[in-house]
């Protein structure tokens, strides 16, 4: 790998090609630790001679990218977080002339500047790539059809299952989210077999499907669907794979690293693979910062190791999960992360007890009164603040009997208290009570600021 000192961009023969290739995602242990030490020499690099913020953050704790011998030495680096590109808004992360990028994206900037990132045309094809993957591993192919559900736009999802389509050979139906009955009639009509969107949204188009009288397991010729963006309680899976008659694989990206992609389950859903050959994951103590050993839940890094646009060095996501150990079933080498149990910056403190919004999740799906529809409330009061859960329940639940709804109200509050050690208030709501979403669920409703 070089890089082309009048572009910045870096090369490298692999890149060249047009086409997926499962045959990297079996390489052995050491071939794959000595591509990622070669192109981590090559990135570290890239971002010293080209992105001021790199240079003046390498040199702060002594570091230059020639001193890199080992992949031990990325543990030298220092950390990237996002306040640093909400800093660098819009382009002082890009390590590329804004003319040499293909396209750009951004977040919605909601909770402050948005975050750019860019993408050369080799940038776009190796996102392509690692989306492929994922298809491939639910049994795509060049013939597959695959409905994509995941909003275009801005918002990363939409394209990056587009660019994995194209790469694979796929017919790509671009509907976006939304117009849910149209989308569903598409589905039928189109006989998709591999649909991409967030979990809340397939669960609406199920739930849609059958209120327009479809059997979608039955009548529809869908067989698995890529669902990422927003996290999927294993009863939430359980139910989305019952109602529409699939396979469910969660699939992990963010778009400061990338896009969807970055990892990916296969079939036999026990961890989801990490595209190794175009990043490093780590695994870190999120207070201390030192890397866990695997096995062991921390806050997730990357690092990537092909982006030439934006690259970046041991970015913190935030995410919690951890390294599977083992090797899979599906012969795949590449490392498994878990499926993300939460959020360092989402966690909720209940009466003291550290607590995520994904495990109130799969402690309610254990109910079979109850949907995968719910919200958490926090308001204040005083000093302290309230957590409210409100549970939808099924239709067939009946809310003619008081005694009925204080049942489940009890039980739900009793295994909270068993599995999380948390109490709570329950609120049992009517079906369709909780709001829809086309897109990433809002499942936290935080009121303590407007209570103020």
């Amino acid at each position: 790998m070089s890089i082309d000192n009048s572009t910045g961009i870096m090369n490298d023969k692999c890149w060249e090609e047009k086409y997926y290739q499962p045959e990297i995602e079996k390489m052995g242990r050491e071939e794959i630790d000595r591509l990622q030490l070669q192109r981590l020499k090559a990135v570290a690099e890239h971002c010293y001679r080209n992105i001021p913020f790199y240079r003046q953050a390498f040199d702060s704790v002594g570091f230059k990218p020639e001193m890199i011998e080992s992949l031990h030495d990325l543990q030298k680096m220092p950390f990237t977080l996002k306040q640093d590109m909400r800093d660098a808004y819009p382009f002082k992360l890009f390590a590329v002339d804004v003319s040499n990028a293909a396209r750009i994206h951004a977040s919605s900037g909601t909770t402050g500047s948005a975050t750019v990132v860019g993408y050369t045309t080799a940038d776009l094809e190796n996102w392509g790539d690692c989306f492929a993957r994922a298809i491939a591993l639910v049994g795509g192919d060049g013939s597959s059809i695959m409905q994509v559900a995941y909003g275009y736009g801005l918002f990363t999802g939409g394209l990056g299952a587009h660019e994995g389509g194209i790469r694979i050979g796929a017919t790509i139906i671009p509907m976006s989210s939304g117009n849910t009955k149209r989308q569903v009639q598409m589905l039928k009509d189109m006989g998709s077999d591999i649909l991409a969107c967030t979990p809340s949204y397939a669960m609406l188009i199920a739930d849609t499907a059958i209120e327009m009288g479809f059997d979608p397991a039955n009548d529809f010729k869908v067989s698995a669907a890529i669902l990422g963006a927003e996290p999927c309680s294993e009863g939430m899976r359980q139910e989305i794979e019952r109602k529409l008659g699939v396979t469910v694989v969660d699939i992990y990206g963010l778009s400061e690293v990338m896009g969807p992609g970055v990892s990916c389950e296969c079939r036999y859903q026990n961890g989801l693979h990490v595209a190794e050959d175009h990043f490093i994951i780590e695994i870190v103590d999120p207070d201390t910062l030192e890397p866990v050993a695997d096995g062991e839940w921390g806050e997730v890094v990357f690092t990537t190791l092909t982006k030439e646009c934006s690259p970046l060095i041991r970015y913190r996501t935030r995410d919690i999960s951890r390294i599977i150990l083992g090797e899979c079933a599906c012969g795949r080498t590449h490392r498994r992360m878990d499926r993300i149990s939460g959020r360092s910056d989402d966690m909720l403190i209940v009466r003291g007890v550290n607590v995520f919004p994904s495990q109130i999740q799969q402690v309610i799906a254990g109910f079979s009164e109850v949907t995968s529809y719910y919200q958490i409330i926090l308001t204040s009061k005083g000093p302290l603040d309230q957590v409210t859960l409100m549970v939808e329940t099924v239709p067939e639940f009946s809310f003619d009997e008081v005694r009925r709804i204080e049942d489940l109200q009890r039980r739900i509050v009793a295994e909270l208290k068993s599995n999380l050690q948390i109490s709570v208030d329950v609120k049992i709501v009517e079906p369709k009570s909780i709001e829809r979403s086309e897109g990433k669920a809002k499942r936290v409703i935080d009121l303590r600021k407007a209570g103020e």
